[in-house]
This record gives C-alpha cells, structure tokens and sequence, in this order.
C-alpha cells in the first residue's frame, strides 16, 4: 500500500486473494479513501468496504484514468524493492520478511539526509535489548 505522500507499507502474504487482501486494506487504510488499484480480481470488494475505488486498466493501455489517479508509485516501490532483492544473489524464505521490512524503511527515507536517517534509526533501537 502507498500513500499519495509515499510512504509504503508492505507484508509478506499466503496469497492474493480478496479474503486475504481485503482485511489487510481495511487495517491500514482509513474508510472513505480513494483507493487506486489494477483491475486483479481481488480488489473488486474495495467499494463495498467504504472505500473510493478507482481502477488503472493497464490491459487497455492505461496508466492513469486523467484525474491524477494511478498506481505509478507503487509500481515504482515494485521495481525498486525487486532490484534489491535480485542483487543480493539469493535469499532464504524465512528472511524475506526481515528483507521486505528493511527495503521498505529505506524506500520510505529515501529523501532523508544521512544523518537524519541515522538519528531515526537509533530512536528506533532505544530500549531493544541486545
């Protein structure tokens, strides 16, 4: 999920399904949003759960329906978090979570200064035991 501010949020999920996917959009999205997606079969329940649904067909060539909605950001996380991904060579299944969460954290601090992403991840270490 990316927020039009673009920060994502990501997790690591069984499958695509709606009975899956739905729950995890109501969690993390707050009702009457406008939520954009592709036309995957899974998403046609967001409507019916309080959201405002817009769709990118990109089967007919569309990637933005002319009033600013589109999915082009969270293609772009895609892309960057696939090529991270690859450039390790490999990773075992049980540590794609701990890969996922890092990429996302860098992916949403990405126009932050060193140091300010420095001083961010020490208060996020204060009080974890080591």
């Amino acid at each position: 999920i990316l927020c039009r501010g673009g920060k994502v949020w990501a997790q690591i999920v069984p499958d695509v399904e709606a009975k899956t996917l739905l729950p995890l959009i109501t969690r993390q999205v707050e009702p009457g949003s406008t939520v954009c997606s592709d036309t995957w079969k899974s998403y046609t329940g967001v409507a019916a759960n309080g959201y405002i649904h817009r769709l990118v067909k990109h089967q007919e060539g569309e990637y933005s329906d002319g009033d600013e909605n589109h999915i082009n950001g969270l293609e772009g996380f895609w892309g960057y978090l696939k090529r991270r991904l690859a450039a390790k060579g490999g990773i075992r299944r049980e540590r794609l979570p701990l890969y996922l969460a890092e990429y996302v954290w860098r992916y949403n601090h990405r126009n932050d200064s060193i140091e300010l992403q420095k001083k961010q991840l020490l208060k996020q270490l204060e009080g974890v035991n080591t």
